[in-house]
């Protein structure tokens, strides 16, 4: 068992946000010539114990209300609170531990209820299809484990070269929890007052239903007007959750993310309708404006949502061709670290905050991965040789290369698109599969089976690099918290399998006289919908539409505009987005040195701001877990307060989210300068 040698200094450094200067270096936290307890009983144990109870409420959640929350936040409080209660000392590297262990569930969920219950929703259409436990386990399992070695080449990369360069706010609310636990004080008080307010905000909103969620221009008559006849709408939620994400993004890619949906829903919606209505006025009223009868809703997710899935497809090749050279000196560490008798030495040299998995030990283990998901494409999925190649080929190929999408993603907007790259992999696949003769039902397993293994490897992906940007920012090991994710992702994906399966059998996934009230499953749906055509003959596909965004991100980038989060704006709803620039400009105007504001001033003020939006995060998750528990006892406590007067329910939500946003600055301006 390990233990302490030293006592921390519980405080981040100037330059953990910035970029540094020619020169200088980031020393964590833990100082890397130091040693910390990190794995103890206490720490595995309560890590794993979290993984469990975690994957069975978020995917109850998920595939209940198609909401899958963070766990990394809720699952960081009660590490800390736990250590606190039982009085240890020096627990911080221990509670990073218990994150990362803890953490792999909501990765796990997000990837596995994106696709599997389509097996089930597909199976009352063709019995042919099989849906169950194993197939569920060991697609999350091998997703989980392809997703954590994949990233590992790359973590010096994104956590240390990039430093200072992405924001990262879902880990910079991560490390602000960790790190105000282990120093108390003043500091813990404001994360607890925030915390408390941003969870009690989300409470009566998500579980009591006291207003809505998200107000909308539908409340007034011109905006109802408007929506109905030109298609165009605005909304917002009022989520703490969201908003102050905005403000750990800051105003740049606030900015970025929110112009990017507006070009969806303020451009692209209203201009598909008036193609309506031109080709009506052309055709001299013979014939109809298909697209009068849809809502905006319904025109964002059928004709323009995939524009947004080829931009997200083209700003990862863009990524991926600029980051080749990290791929490449991934691939020559690689291959230079294979026999060379020196590497153990040369490890033990490393500093301790720098040490990763050996090359060889990832390429074995990739190597053994790759070949059981052969073998379980073959004898779970009941296909040829030839075909299972065909498959295994595809999902190792887009796993890898979009593994640096999601971490960039992630370290940008601290959202992971993995459903819009799901999707493109779901379309790529059934035509490769589809071209090696595999069509119709079985098809559609194979799809997506090789889609919920390469959605989880991404959920992953995304998920372990936040892992990482916390260790890096406070100073644990890096291998040891690559060895113990293997072991949370192994529980994780038992659990995640066993509550899929169960809830499938009880509940179903579909409307059927057994099934009189299936659980919604959203995204799975949609994967169900949009895979049955393609393995059917006579598919047809709006290509156009994945090849516009396309050539939108090749413009943005040729302009100079990073493409990934212009693109995650146009597919991620417009409700999500808006309120990021909110907190943008709160992080813009906090941080300004003015006469009145000195520097220092300004830096006490973002830094109490981030403080508390970390909290407000971390309040609004705890409490989303809290309703989500509730719902798996079902008790219902939804007041339907507002159920029959959308204008009262809207309006309260606009007056509470403009007492949010004064709570917010009102408590920032309260630093002082140190």
């Amino acid at each position: 068992m390990e233990q302490n040698n030293s006592t921390i200094n519980a405080k981040l450094p100037e330059n953990a946000h910035r970029e540094l200067k020619e020169g200088e270096i980031y020393n964590p936290v833990m100082p890397a010539e130091s040693k910390f307890a990190e794995i103890t009983p206490w720490s595995v144990c309560m890590g794993l114990l979290m993984a469990i109870i975690f994957s069975a409420a978020a995917a109850y959640s998920g595939l209940k209300i198609g909401q899958v929350f963070e766990a990394a936040i809720p699952i960081s409080i009660i590490a800390v609170g736990a250590s606190a209660a039982l009085k240890k000392k020096n627990a911080l590297a221990q509670n990073v531990i218990i994150q990362s262990i803890g953490a792999s569930s909501g990765v796990i969920v997000a990837g596995a209820i994106f696709t599997i219950p389509a097996l089930y929703i597909l199976q009352a259409k063709y019995p042919e299809i099989e849906a169950n436990f194993v197939q569920i386990f060991f697609s999350s399992l091998f997703g989980g484990f392809l997703g954590i070695l994949f990233l590992i080449p790359f973590r010096k990369y994104f956590v240390k070269d990039m430093h200072g360069k992405f924001p990262f706010p879902e880990a910079t609310a991560t490390t602000e929890i960790l790190i105000t636990g282990e120093k108390g004080g003043s500091q813990a008080k404001i994360l607890i007052f925030s915390g408390l307010f941003g969870g009690i905000f989300e409470f009566l909103v998500s579980t009591l239903h006291l207003f809505a969620d998200t107000f909308s221009t539908r409340v007034i008559p011109i905006g109802a007007a408007l929506a109905d006849k030109a298609k165009l709408v605005f909304k917002m939620s009022v989520s703490p959750l969201v908003f102050s994400f905005g403000y750990l993004i800051g105003l740049k890619y606030a900015t970025i993310i929110c112009v990017g949906s507006l070009l969806s829903w303020f451009v692209f919606v209203p201009l598909i309708n008036e193609i309506g209505e031109i080709f009506l006025t052309l055709s001299a009223g013979t014939a109809a404006n298909p697209f009068a009868a849809m809502s905006p809703e319904e025109i964002f997710r059928t004709f323009v949502r995939p524009i947004g899935i080829g931009a997200i497809a083209m700003a990862g090749i863009i990524g991926i061709v600029k980051s080749s050279s990290v791929i490449g000196s991934a691939f020559k560490l690689a291959v230079s670290g294979l026999g060379k008798k020196g590497t153990k030495e040369l490890k033990q040299e490393e500093p301790r905050t720098n040490r990763d998995l050996k090359m060889t030990t990832i390429l074995l283990l990739s190597f053994l991965t790759i070949v059981a998901i052969f073998i379980f494409l073959l004898v779970g999925v009941n296909i040829t040789p030839f075909q299972a190649i065909i498959a295994l080929i595809t999902l190792v190929v887009i796993s890898f290369l979009f593994t640096t999408v999601a971490a960039n993603a992630i370290a940008i907007v601290g959202s992971n698109p993995v459903s819009g790259m799901t999707l493109m992999t779901l379309i790529l696949s059934s035509f490769i599969l589809v071209a090696a003769g595999l069509t119709g039902p079985l098809g559609m397993m194979s799809a997506l089976i090789i889609g919920g293994i390469v959605c989880t490897a991404l959920s992953m992906a995304g998920g372990f690099i936040t892992d990482l940007k916390v260790g890096y920012w406070l100073g644990t090991t890096p291998i040891k918290q690559e060895k113990w994710k293997f072991l949370g992702t192994l529980l994780s994906a038992a659990t995640v399998g066993i509550v899929i399966y169960i809830l499938g059998e009880a509940y179903g996934y579909v409307l059927t006289p057994e099934t009189p009230n299936p659980l919604v499953a959203p995204q799975a749906n949609a994967m169900a919908a949009v895979i049955e055509p393609l393995m059917l003959p006579g598919a047809k596909v709006f290509w156009i539409l994945y090849i516009v965004g396309a050539l939108l991100s090749l413009l943005l980038m040729w302009i100079g505009i990073p493409p990934l989060p212009f693109a995650l704006g146009m597919f991620i709803p417009l409700e999500l987005n808006t309120p990021l620039i909110v907190g943008g400009i709160l992080n813009y105007f906090m941080s300004k040195e003015t006469k009145k504001q000195s520097k220092k001033l300004a830096e006490a003020r973002t830094a109490r701001g981030t403080l508390i939006a970390s909290g407000m995060i971390a309040g609004a998750a705890i409490f989303g877990v809290i309703g989500a528990l509730l719902l798996f006892f079902n008790i219902n406590l939804d007041t339907h307060l507002f159920a029959n007067n959308q204008v009262a329910g809207e309006a309260v939500a606009i007056v509470a989210f403009i007492i949010l946003i004064a709570y917010f600055v009102w408590d920032a301006r309260r630093a002082k300068e140190e």
